[in-house]
């Protein structure tokens, strides 16, 4: 299967490239296809003939998309419908990567596929806009939702945290809880979606949840750092950015597919962590 990745450069789609291996992974970057593009979207799909596209490009500053909201809706909106166009003119499948960012974390429990919709900032709305084009515009879709990425490589929360180790303590925000997904997991229930043919929203992301202050007490303990983790209140770190409560995610898909709780994701990274320390 020939595999056209867009966001080629980032956490997940380095993780793509790996797990696609036995694939044909034609893998570009921003530098090489800028999905804003209608045009060279189009040229693009059409030269390589891709049997899926899996768009991993985004805007992710959520909070540098409050101040800039045309620019972060061209990419995580017009990005998706200008590959929705290409695919469903080129007969190809589109895979798109959206977020739980689309929900407003209010429900008290986790969100599942079939959940209304109630973005609380701009980049919420941008993806869920997006989201909307690729069902307008493409029948053969998926559009996964995850949370909370990270990989080895990049700048992500667990990087930022193991860089704050060597603090007297680390204060971590404890009343916004989700879904910690490890970006080669993720990669992995793609390829596994993929070959499923069922078209349709998911959600992707680590079982189970966790708030920020768990991840780093988890994180800490995992990488035998004994520096104090105090809980905090959102309140306390003040951000242009609304964040969802409580967006832990969950599948009521059929078939089940299922990603590893996200503590073994966090302990898969650390032993990554640890192998290219070597």
């Amino acid at each position: 299967m020939k595999v056209l990745l867009t966001g080629a450069g980032g956490q997940l789609g380095r993780a793509v490239q790996v797990v696609f291996g036995g694939h044909e992974v034609v893998a570009l970057g921003h530098g090489a296809l800028d999905i804003t593009d209608l045009a060279a979207v189009r040229a693009a799909v059409a030269a390589l003939r891709p049997a899926l596209v899996l768009n991993a490009a985004a805007w992710t500053d959520v909070d540098g998309a409050e101040s800039d909201p045309a620019g972060a809706c061209r990419v995580n909106a017009l990005g998706p419908r200008n590959l929705a166009l290409a695919c469903a003119g080129a007969g190809a499948v589109l895979l798109h990567i959206s977020t739980d960012y689309v929900f407003d974390g209010r429900a008290g429990r986790p969100y599942h596929e079939y959940d209304a919709t109630v973005p609380l900032n701009v980049y919420g709305a941008g993806k869920l806009a997006g989201e909307e084009a690729v069902r307008a515009h493409c029948p053969r879709h998926y559009i996964v939702r995850t949370a909370w990425l990270y990989g080895a490589e990049g700048r992500n929360f667990p990087n930022t945290l193991r860089g704050l180790a060597e603090r007297p303590e680390v204060r971590v925000v404890d009343d916004q809880h989700g879904s910690p997904t490890y970006a080669p997991h993720l990669a992995r229930a793609l390829l596994e979606l993929v070959e499923t043919q069922a078209w349709g929203t998911w959600h992707l992301a680590g079982s189970g949840g966790t708030s920020w202050y768990g991840l780093t007490c988890e994180l800490f303990r995992a990488l035998g750092v004994q520096t104090p983790v105090v809980p905090v209140a959102t309140a306390e770190f003040p951000r242009p950015a609304e964040r969802p409560k409580y967006a832990v995610l969950e599948s009521i898909q059929s078939p089940a597919i299922r990603l590893p709780p996200w503590e073994e994701g966090l302990a898969e990274f650390v032993r990554e962590i640890d192998r290219n320390s070597e």
